[in-house]
């Protein structure tokens, strides 16, 4: 079954041609991935599917019988609301019989009548259908899972990546049938990255998706959409499928390029010696050719291009860390007598959770924040080149060769040979005619792009690259990775790209919390696969616990303070409401009836049983109620 359609979709923008004649269509089921350079439409493409932006020409229709959500790059949220409230902002047919349900009993508390408690039914039978009862526990756990605990705090006063999170938890609880996302991992640590894995997998949902994550693209995606040039080209399979199907692509492209080439040159003969009166013939002759000129004058490039830089010479002492410590009042330990001596040529990752001190670490090292105690002491001959997380620092109306101008003309290379600025920016994807463009027509992922290259034309011998994947394509990813791996310096990476960080690093810092760093010989997924096995054999290791143990008087935990109730105990405070007339009118009944029994012993025996019963239950639903109360 189709669920969305695309159809001859053009897009112009700054009188830059994005896509032009598109089409494309998902499938119930589909999982699809979007990629392409920064630049090349990606986002105007989902605004078009979605209905924020329209096309220059063409159609798109997405089945009227669906809900879909779409996760953007900018959540558009309600600063002036608490996190969960923001959550239950969604258009969900769940999330809006909640909504629909807490009227409808605010209603009937404020005048209740026959009309309010009909209405409050049908509220509840809608809550009951869409099995939206426990909806806010589901909201408070994903949100958890997403590192956001204080449900109650403005959205006004969350950091970026805490807002992208929240419109995440939004859009998953939303439960579409079809998702679209915009780099749903950016702003996401290793851990929640596999979870939102797990938890696309179990869904079946179609999911559309712009990612530059290669591992999570493989685990998540059986199809590659790719938008290159304007033009958009299909890819069955995953990352690896879609690498081998490009690199074919390319050598016949480059195969037909070199055949136009040899008949563009037969051609230009022609044109030298025709003759100035131009017949029909001569002029459709030169419609070809100017085709043909097309054709022969179009490049194809791989993914990656090779390149080797010269560095600044490095001394014998690189970097050393002695006893650093560090911590933030009241609680949150950062480093904890830390002692390190950096070696010539390391390349080493860090990993661990948001919020564990990473990028505090790196501002540590670079001077931007003080430890507590200890000391670090960097060579004389050591220059820093420090991609942090930071917006790029240039006016909108400089032109983007100039950024790099400012820095250097040159960057000197391996080989003796010196590379110009502008042929740095091709190599990095920008095309000749970006080079004197404003950066304020940028895009986010090309600012992005040009701020790493403004660290690199630097000339550093050791990087510090914090985040360096956010933002950026695949095609600049794997540039990227081609230059660290030859690059002959030092470079520490703060990455939650797995895949990126396999490829590179020799070893990691996984920042464990509370000061802790450990540091583990080999890559991210060798430091995984050790873990994974470490918590499988501690758990095969605890003890089995065969009785119960009654905690000492020390060890019963305080009563829990009184708190708001949940959707699923409102109603079931409404419910016990109902139902504690009924059953005390059943034991008047009952009792009445008791009193009038005088022989009739089996009678008697019956009735008296019953009442003892019905006295437990009231016992416990009036206690439950007592309880509930307290939360309204």
């Amino acid at each position: 079954m189709n669920v969305l359609s695309a159809e001859n979709l053009h897009k112009t923008w700054n009188e830059k041609t994005l896509f032009q004649g598109i089409t494309f269509g998902l499938s119930k089921g589909d999982k699809v991935a979007l990629v392409a350079a920064n630049g090349s439409g990606k986002t105007s493409l989902l605004n078009i599917l979605t209905q924020r932006d329209k096309p220059d020409q063409g159609v798109v229709s997405i089945r009227k019988e669906l809900h879909w959500a779409y996760l953007s790059q900018e959540p558009d949220l309600d600063d002036k609301a608490s996190i969960l409230d923001n959550v239950f902002l969604s258009d969900a047919p769940a999330v809006r019989a909640v909504r629909d349900y807490e009227a409808a009993l605010e209603q009937h508390s404020l005048q209740a009548s026959s009309v309010t408690e009909k209405a409050l039914d049908a509220a509840m039978e809608a809550v009951t259908r869409y099995e939206a009862w426990d909806l806010e526990a589901r909201a408070k756990t994903v949100l958890g899972k997403l590192n956001i605990h204080n449900v109650v705090q403005p959205v006004a006063q969350l950091s970026g990546g805490q807002r992208k999170r929240l419109a995440l938890a939004r859009v998953l609880l939303e439960e579409p049938d079809l998702l679209i996302m915009d780099e749903p991992t950016n702003h996401l640590d290793i851990e929640m990255i596999e979870w939102l894995e797990e938890q696309l997998m179990a869904k079946s949902l179609t999911l559309l998706l712009v990612t530059h994550d290669r591992y999570f693209l493989d685990r998540i995606c059986d199809r590659i959409l790719e938008l290159d040039k304007g033009e958009l080209f299909e890819y069955p399979g995953n990352y690896e499928a879609y690498i081998e199907n490009k690199h074919h692509r390319y050598a016949v492209a480059q195969a037909e390029q070199e055949k136009a080439h040899n008949l563009f040159r037969r051609e230009l003969e022609w044109v030298r010696r025709m003759p100035k009166a131009r017949t029909t013939k001569s002029k459709s002759r030169l419609e070809a050719f100017d085709d043909l000129s097309d054709r022969a004058k179009k490049k194809y490039q791989d993914e990656a291009t090779e390149f080797g830089v010269k560095m600044e010479r490095m001394g014998k002492k690189i970097l050393e860390l002695y006893h650093l410590e560090k911590a933030f009042e009241p609680d949150t330990c950062i480093l904890e007598d830390f002692t390190y001596t950096f070696k010539r040529g390391e390349k080493i990752g860090i990993v661990g959770p948001n919020g564990v001190g990473k990028s505090t670490f790196l501002n540590m090292i670079m001077g931007l924040e003080r430890p507590d105690k200890g000391k670090i002491v960097a060579g004389e001959t050591m220059v820093f080149g420090y991609f942090d997380q930071k917006p790029l620092n240039a006016p909108d109306d400089m032109r983007v060769i100039d950024v790099l101008r400012e820095l250097a003309e040159y960057l000197p290379m391996a080989d003796g040979s010196r590379l110009p600025v502008a042929q740095f920016l091709r190599r990095f994807g920008f095309a000749n005619e970006t080079h004197y463009q404003w950066v304020g027509k940028l895009s986010g992922g090309e600012k992005r792009r040009l701020q790493l290259l403004k660290v690199l034309v630097t000339n550093p011998n050791f990087l510090i690259l914090d985040e360096p994947t956010n933002d950026l394509d695949i095609v600049t990813l794997a540039t990227l990775e081609s230059f660290l791996i030859d690059y002959p310096g030092c470079v520490l990476i703060v990455s939650h790209d797995r895949y990126f960080m396999d490829k590179l690093v020799d070893h990691v810092f996984v920042f464990q919390g509370q000061g802790q760093i450990k540091d583990y010989p080999g890559n991210y997924s060798d430091y995984r696969a050790w873990a994974d096995s470490e918590k499988q054999r501690k758990q095969q290791e605890k003890p089995v616990v065969t009785s119960a143990v009654t905690p000492s008087h020390s060890e019963v935990k305080p009563a829990q303070e009184s708190r708001k109730l949940s959707f699923k105990e409102k109603f079931e405070y409404e419910q016990i409401e109902k139902e504690l007339p009924e059953l005390q009118a059943h034991k008047q009944r009952l009792e009445e009836e008791l009193a009038g029994l005088s022989t009739e012993f089996e009678r008697i025996q019956a009735i008296s049983a019953e009442l003892a019963q019905l006295s437990d239950e009231l016992d416990s639903k009036e206690l439950r109620w007592l309880e509930l109360s307290e939360g309204l």
